[in-house]
């Protein structure tokens, strides 16, 4: 089994250690996890850090083949403090890999001073355009797209469905912008409102009373985990539903627990839905529920992914990560069986991967979960990549 050691809120909390806190030998890997695990949208780095530390349990304690500790850090949604804990896996902890974070602002914070180091980067959810094009690292890579990408397919849905007037809303940071500039990028009609409400923001009734006096064809929305709760309750409550109710990361896996009959029958995009037909993702899913009692969405998938890039890279190396090229292409090579089915990673080290418009949907057992409806996109790469230098 890994060694996990857990920081949260700045402090150290009880965890299971072998060896000493802060030395690490030849043979023993370190992998530092940094996720928001606090606060509202705390839920995300949860799926993300339970299925990131399952990845490593099903790898017997090891990837790569050499012992695994994984230091797991809140970032608490904070950019300072995000910055300062980045540098103490960094430096303290002489972290191998960075694995996170799950948002964007906190990547664009974190970014610098992890690859500054020659540490390499893994995101198992932030995909700033930025860092996909003039920014791009040959340290940095992602296991889960550029944030336009999921963004993009339901603008497509939109036009192809032939919504001619839209409304438009997502929080007020880099990832909300990128949602809706995704979105606009396949949708050619007319948006008649783009609204950006305060990160974690839960109270909707001015927003949804723009909605009703704009009568749009269909709502496009990106709110992640108790925004999106709320904000789809309200919705429902608010007589809206017989408006197209269009999202990211909105109706998920994360969310629908909470959200349940209020969410049946909307549609989300994604780059994989739990109930994806392929038999290691199956696998993924029964092992995840068994162990943790809820059904995981595509931050635990990518997370899990995550993982299996760094095993699959310390194998072709041999375990000796001091040749810095040689590690980055085998990373390059992304030798793994990903749970989506197809994955690479183009020249700026996004994915290149398929696209799904999901529903969410009540289980015969009770429980609520996204199945695919369509593929929309395939082998889609993202559209920042031309600018990329490396």
């Amino acid at each position: 089994m890994p060694s996990i050691r857990t920081t949260a809120l700045g402090l150290a909390m009880a965890a299971t250690l072998t060896g000493s806190a802060y030395a690490q030998s030849d043979d023993k890997l370190t992998v530092g996890l940094m996720l928001t695990l606090s606060g509202p949208a705390g839920v995300i780095g949860e799926q993300a850090r339970d299925a990131f530390l399952l990845a490593v349990e099903d790898m017997g304690g090891k990837l790569g083949g050499m012992e695994t500790d994984v230091i797991v850090v809140d970032d608490e949604l904070k950019p300072d403090n995000a910055v300062n804990k980045a540098k103490e896996l960094v430096e303290r902890d002489e972290a191998d890999f960075v694995v996170g974070p799950i948002f964007s602002n906190i990547m664009m914070a974190i970014a610098k001073p992890i690859t500054q180091s020659e540490t390499v980067l893994i995101s198992p959810n932030a995909g700033t355009s930025v860092l996909a094009g003039r920014g791009c690292n040959e340290f940095l890579f992602v296991t889960s797209y550029q944030n336009d990408q999921v963004h993009e397919v339901l603008g497509k849905v939109a036009q192809d469905e032939g919504y001619e007037k839209v409304f438009l809303m997502a929080p007020n940071y880099q990832a909300g912008k990128d949602s809706l500039a995704g979105f606009k990028h396949s949708y050619e009609g007319e948006v008649l409102d783009e609204v950006y409400t305060p990160l974690g923001q839960l109270d909707f009734s001015a927003e949804l009373a723009r909605i009703a006096a704009a009568q749009p064809d269909a709502v496009f929305t990106f709110m992640p985990g108790g925004m999106g709760v709320n904000l789809v309750k309200q919705y429902r409550q608010a007589g809206l539903d017989s408006i197209p109710f269009l999202s990211a990361f909105t109706v998920d896996e994360v969310t629908l627990p909470a959200q349940r009959d209020a969410a049946e029958g909307f549609y989300g995009g994604a780059n994989w839905a739990p109930s994806m037909d392929n038999e290691k993702s199956k696998a993924f899913v029964a092992a995840y529920e068994e162990k943790y009692g809820r059904i995981p969405g595509t931050y635990a998938m990518q997370a899990y992914d995550a993982a299996q890039l760094i095993d699959s890279a310390v194998k072709a190396v041999g375990g000796d990560l001091s040749d810095k090229k040689a590690l980055i292409a085998a990373l390059e090579k992304a030798d793994f069986e990903s749970l989506r089915g197809d994955f690479k990673f183009g020249p700026n080290h996004y994915p290149i991967q398929d696209f799904y418009l999901v529903k969410a949907t009540k289980r015969d057992d009770g429980k609520y979960w996204t199945v695919v409806e369509k593929k929309v996109f395939d082998d889609y790469q993202d559209n920042y990549v031309s600018q990329c230098k490396m």
